[in-house]
């Protein structure tokens, strides 16, 4: 015990020398944009006195000249600021992401990290020692790299690295990269590999978007961020609504498992085609910090799995519901999802997966969340966000006759944490989670988080 308090006394430290170095940056970056504000102000001043009292043609072309000069950087520090501002999305994409349909044409570059200290209890809910080490990850650094041709066609992509090292279980990855055709406001097109559209984490996944230092487990094995795949469809707002719809290719049912189903994401990387899916999305948007809406995707997984019998289809339907509020400094997030598989006991015998180890025939995951920033009503830009959440998971809902139940898939966790942001783009995390299962198999973690988009 004595132990595990020191650590959380040291991360408690870091925190607190990274919360009180942090703003130097936020101030220096308005007290820049404040010495621009004051030298344009001035400058439009002395063009006014110049003109009034005759001054040179040649003088007056000099003046204008530096007006706009520095009227464009300022212009530019602003328009910088906003691509990447907390909680902001362009077409289903996250704020950094957003950065390429900013620019007037060309080149975009933007990205985002993650890096998570997570430190485990020594035991058990039923008292037996947890074999889980400590661990200390830089999650993901992230380029993304864009190209505006013109006002019609946009190139968007993501490119990530993993765990820091491909020497070290890390990896390279392509996480989306698609074209757009900007045809009007209530329809667009785009095709490419795409971000699937579901849930509240999947398209918005960057470090500054959502609270806690990790990512639901709802929005991970039910669905399985981050999801994506090839395909292609149609975007757009209609009045006080937005919508996605693609046809991607469909997911792999021979990865799904016990835990889940995020072990059936092709990811674009020579993806089986036998069988496509179908994914639509649908929010309300009306009203200012309010997101309330529905997803799915309907498609089948067997992707050429067979037995004596013919086809294994495993027609695969997912289905959820979220609210996400943001309203005088309370931030407020709610989902439920569910997934339902058919064609179980023969994916089961294909995979050879006996008694507890079956594939669930329905899956289900739901979490609330609420937050405050006790910032709120302070001047600046930095956030301090307490919040708690509560969740539960389990993903052997259901399973065919004959097969057992693991206790230890029915899951629920709860989270209590601080989300600290000096400014929009940078934020630190400190959590306490408690997980606990049927199988009194679970235990406390705190997690130490650090992330950035720009």
């Amino acid at each position: 015990m004595f132990q595990e308090t020191r650590k959380l006394l040291v991360m408690l430290s870091v925190v607190a020398a990274m919360v009180c170095f942090l703003p130097v940056a936020a101030g220096e970056t308005d007290e820049r944009v404040g010495k621009l504000e004051q030298e344009v102000q001035a400058l439009k001043k002395a063009l006014e006195a110049a003109r009034a009292g005759g001054t040179d043609s040649s003088r007056l072309v000099e003046i204008e000249r530096r007006i706009e000069i520095l009227a464009n950087e300022l212009e530019t520090m602003r328009i910088g600021e906003a691509a990447v501002g907390a909680d902001e999305s362009v077409f289903g994409l996250g704020p950094a992401a957003s950065k390429v349909y900013r620019v007037q044409k060309g080149v975009s570059i933007g990205g985002y990290g993650e890096m998570l200290y997570q430190n485990f209890d020594s035991t058990l809910e039923d008292g037996s020692p947890n074999s889980k080490t400590d661990v200390f990850d830089f999650l993901r650094a992230i380029v993304y790299f864009g190209y505006k041709f013109n006002d019609k066609f946009i190139f968007n992509s993501e490119i990530e690295f993993e765990h820091a090292s491909t020497g070290e279980s890390g990896s390279a990855s392509v996480e989306f990269a698609y074209l757009d055709y900007l045809a009007r406001d209530t329809i667009n097109a785009r095709a490419g590999l795409l971000l699937v559209p579901m849930g509240l984490v999947n398209e918005l996944h960057e470090p500054t978007v959502f609270l806690g230092a990790m990512r639901p487990m709802t929005e991970s094995r039910i669905i399985p961020s981050t999801w994506r795949e090839n395909g292609a469809g149609i975007f757009g707002d209609v009045g006080p609504f937005s919508y996605r719809t693609y046809v991607v290719n469909g997911l792999d049912a021979s990865g799904f498992s016990a835990s889940g189903l995020r072990g059936g994401r092709q990811k674009g990387s020579k993806a089986k085609a036998e069988d496509f899916g179908w994914t639509g999305r649908l929010d309300y948007v009306g009203t200012p910090g309010l997101v309330v809406g529905v997803s799915g995707y309907f498609g089948d997984s067997g992707q050429g799995l067979s037995d004596t019998a013919g086809t294994i289809d495993v027609s695969t339907q997912i289905v959820e519901g979220h609210v996400d509020w943001r309203w005088k400094g309370l931030d407020l997030r709610l989902l439920h999802a569910q997934a339902e598989l058919d064609d179980v006991q023969r994916l089961n015998d294909a995979l050879s997966l006996t008694g507890i180890d079956s594939i669930g025939e329905e899956m289900t995951g739901s979490y609330i969340q609420a937050g405050y920033d006790v910032f709120t009503r302070r001047k600046g830009n930095a956030q301090l966000t307490p919040y708690v959440r509560w969740e539960s998971v389990n993903t052997q809902d259901e399973v065919p006759a004959g097969f057992g139940i693991n206790p230890a898939t029915d899951t629920t966790i709860v989270t209590f944490g601080i989300d600290y942001k000096p400014i929009p783009q940078l934020v630190i995390k400190l959590d306490f989670q408690d997980t606990s299962n049927d199988a009194n198999s679970g235990f406390e973690q705190i997690n130490l988080g650090m992330g950035y988009v720009f």
